[in-house]
């Protein structure tokens, strides 16, 4: 299993003290990102615990995107981002790597709309590991099985690997995408609006597959369903505006005292 620790995971709302108790995967210190002369995300500071659901909630154009790109440096791709500030992933300042592809191997990323790749659900699968340096065909069978199983897709797709991805479902090819992702044996997974284009069934299913993998990777989930960071996030930052106005552990930023009001604004649905 992928980043297997001694400390228990807690479950989503879980107590303040029970995931303070948790060791840090990612630090972020002043982080600011601007593309040419505008600020999308100004002077955030946050952590983010091993093996936690962390959330990220708030409106268009509030930043989250960008935040996600700087983790996993997608600037270097984004003609005009400069990002200013330190990321520390474990224990390492990102910014000081010189091995991107070292970086990006060790996260995973799920997008808002499903990426497939044009080649069969197998070879989707089993392009990461190849290019680990994998060759085995009994070892790159055990991987794909076990990535689109816990990618829920496994059972649909046993009969039909050597199809071509881009014929499966919209469901399917989201889930497909997630099976990608930890095809690198990532220590932290990304998914940024997963649910944008799947149904409620579907969107469900992943939800259940987060719910399993936060035993062996930490989260971040990008949403702008409050309701889904609610039944997910162990805590979640609201950002607005380029600000990250408030964090905490989720259920209280619904049912609690919040530190803003529109914190409580945007959960309780004023605006956004």
């Amino acid at each position: 299993m992928v980043g297997l620790v001694a400390t228990p995971a807690p479950v989503a709302g879980a107590t303040t003290a029970a995931v303070a108790a948790l060791p840090n995967k990612l630090e972020v210190s002043s982080l600011t990102i601007r593309y040419g002369s505008a600020v999308a995300l100004r002077d955030v500071s946050l952590s983010i615990r091993e093996h936690e659901i962390f959330g990220i909630i708030g409106p268009a154009n509030a930043g989250k995107t960008s935040f996600l790109k700087a983790i996993n440096r997608m600037d270097v791709f984004t003609s005009g981002m400069r990002v200013d500030g330190e990321i520390r992933f474990n224990g390492r300042d990102t910014r000081r790597l010189n091995n991107d592809y070292a970086l990006r191997s060790r996260i995973g990323v799920v997008f808002p709309l499903p990426v497939g790749l044009p080649m069969t659900v197998y070879e989707n699968v089993a392009l990461s590991p190849r290019l680990r340096g994998i060759k085995e065909s009994a070892e790159l069978d055990v991987i794909v099985q076990r990535c689109l199983t816990r990618a829920a897709l496994w059972d649909e797709v046993k009969d039909r690997l050597h199809a071509l991805g881009s014929l499966l479902s919209g469901g399917q090819q989201q889930r497909l995408t997630i099976a990608r992702a930890l095809s690198q044996d990532p220590d932290l997974l990304m998914l940024d609006e997963f649910s944008i284009a799947v149904d409620p069934v579907t969107t469900m299913r992943i939800e259940e597959v987060l719910k399993e993998l936060r035993k062996e990777v930490t989260i971040i989930l990008v949403t702008n369903l409050v309701q889904q960071a609610r039944r997910l996030a162990d805590r979640t930052a609201f950002f607005l505006g380029g600000e990250c106005v408030e964090i905490g552990v989720t259920e209280d930023l619904f049912t609690g005292e919040v530190k803003d009001q529109r914190t409580r604004d945007y959960v309780e649905g004023r605006f956004g």
